[in-house]
């Protein structure tokens, strides 16, 4: 079923090409940064990510590369990767896909939705940004969105994700911006759930089973950035 035509379902596609940056030769595979003198917003908070840099650099070697964003349309993500990467953006949230089964009282029909959620077809995607989503998701939601994610990776396609350290009863999501490849800015907005799952690595192996870990960082914070790769069969 088309992501359009979900009920309440917020999803777009954009397509921008343009130059690349070019790369550093004495580090190949790796993104150079072109610096950027932009002061963050006070209600923001910056940081140096860990795995952002390797994960763009997937993008930059593959011309046209497509790129699945699970959470809400941000107008300088688009540009940045349209512009500065020239990928292929399938915006798909689905943050507020769960506040909508949540306010209709349909969070057991979650893991049913989910793995319908995309019309992409198999192996069709390079990269998903998958952000902190799971620590939203009921078990079988997140299990069922896992392997939905799996499918529509192309093997060696990498997916991006946050995992918390703890719980929390405060009602808000993260909204995720990137700054440049070395650094993301994030804001909270208001949600109709709280964050109530916490992911052990046991767990995570376990749900994403088709997919190696490449890069694995625990930030001061707890969160854990977690970058994964789809095998290539051979």
């Amino acid at each position: 079923m088309n992501t359009d035509q979900k009920s309440g379902g917020l999803s777009g596609l954009v397509s921008r090409l343009s130059r690349q940056i070019p790369r550093s030769d004495d580090e190949p595979g790796r993104v150079a940064v072109e610096p950027r003198a932009v002061a963050a917003d006070s209600a923001e908070t910056m940081y140096a990510s860990k795995t952002l840099q390797r994960f763009l650099s997937l993008l930059f070697s593959r011309p046209a590369a497509e790129v699945v964003d699970l959470g809400p349309v941000i107008g300088s993500n688009i540009t940045f990767l349209g512009e500065r990467v020239g990928c292929k953006i399938h915006v798909e949230d689905l943050y507020a896909d769960i506040d909508r089964h949540v306010k209709q009282d349909k969070i057991d029909q979650l893991p049913a939705f989910l793995t319908g959620r995309f019309a992409l077809p198999a192996g069709s995607a390079d990269a998903v940004l998958g952000w902190d989503i799971f620590d939203y998701l009921p078990p079988m939601s997140a299990t069922a969105l896992a392997g939905e994610l799996m499918r529509i990776l192309r093997p060696g396609g990498m997916l991006l994700g946050f995992f918390g350290a703890r719980a929390s009863d405060n009602p808000r999501y993260t909204k995720y911006l990137i700054e440049d490849e070395m650094h993301l800015r994030y804001r909270f907005y208001p949600s109709a759930c709280n964050r109530r799952w916490v992911l052990q690595n046991r767990d995570i192996n376990i749900m994403f089973a088709g997919l190696e870990i490449c890069e694995t960082v625990l930030l001061k914070s707890g969160v854990r950035e977690i970058l994964f790769r789809k095998r290539i069969l051979s």
